[in-house]
């Protein structure tokens, strides 16, 4: 369900750029320009359709996010655990030098915690209960460290912006390889044939299975930059014992799929597939910040 959802979504924005295009007469213009051949005219559309969906997603990651999570978002602390947290958050992210983000926490047994929003001033930060049940308040204070790393590093806007670019090489290279095909091999040179919409169809899946490995690694890194920014925030060895903790929890991260990369750890993956996860391993983790200084 939780990958339905997010494929509807992305439909969903697709759907809404192709209208945006249309309403303002580009689609004619391609037409008129002969589309793909029109390298100028096709880079815009790439551009609008790459980083139209991405700057969306961005700009609706909160409402998203509390959606998704069920987040409670905490305006009056009614405990002392609530008042713990704000706290918390409030004195790193002074700390880290950007606004107070909204402090959430999420109704789930997996420990884990993310942190999403447009920009560094107006983030949001959630943990869920299964974490603040599990870990310790100096194992929860370094998760909360990491999550306050990413927005203070601007991780979100940076996640985006790449995305952007690739999703905009994907579909530009996408449908010149998709031209070359129709005219070379279908030998049509009028307009678009089916021999364009499937190659570029082929295309685009192999290219962008591509372009995820390339968003996937640098998540990674700054997964990285994030662990040693919490451990700055409330000690290196709070932030050792946080991820020996998520060591010790054997459950996959029940997460929608667009939330995964922006927790505080992801999935095991083996072999080839590791080339697709969001997170480095744990342990790799562990080691980097033994051997920071």
């Amino acid at each position: 369900m939780r990958i339905l959802l997010f494929l509807l979504t992305n439909i969903a924005v697709v759907a809404v750029l192709y209208v945006v295009l249309w309403l303002f007469g580009f689609d004619s213009y391609m037409a008129r320009t002969g589309g793909g051949a029109n390298s100028q005219g096709l880079l815009i559309f790439a551009a609008v359709f790459g980083f139209g969906g991405a700057l969306i997603s961005l700009f609706m990651s909160k409402f998203m996010a509390k959606r998704s999570m069920g987040v409670k978002v905490i305006d009056n602390p009614a405990n002392s655990q609530e008042h713990w947290l704000v706290d918390t958050v409030a004195r790193q992210a002074k700390e880290a030098g950007i606004g107070m983000p909204e402090v959430g926490i999420f109704p789930s047994q997996d420990v884990n915690a993310f942190a999403t929003g447009a920009n560094k001033n107006n983030a949001l930060v959630a943990v869920s209960s299964g974490l603040l049940d599990v870990m310790s308040k100096q194992e929860a204070e370094a998760v909360i460290g990491h999550e306050v790393s990413h927005v203070a590093n601007g991780d979100m806007v940076t996640m985006t912006l790449i995305q952007g670019v690739v999703n905009t090489f994907v579909i530009f290279f996408a449908r010149v390889i998709g031209g070359i095909i129709d005219r070379v091999v279908f030998r049509n040179e009028r307009g678009h044939g089916i021999g364009f919409f499937i190659s570029t169809m082929i295309a685009q899946m192999v290219l962008g299975v591509l372009a995820s490995i390339i968003v996937m690694w640098f998540s990674r890194l700054r997964e990285f930059r994030a662990d040693k920014g919490g451990a700055n925030l409330a000690g290196r060895t709070s932030m050792i014992k946080a991820l020996e903790r998520l060591k010790q929890v054997h459950n996959e991260p029940a997460m929608p799929e667009q939330m995964v990369a922006f927790g505080i750890r992801g999935g095991n993956l083996s072999g080839f597939r590791k080339l697709f996860m969001s997170h480095p391993p744990l342990g790799e983790r562990i080691r980097a910040l033994q051997e920071y200084r």
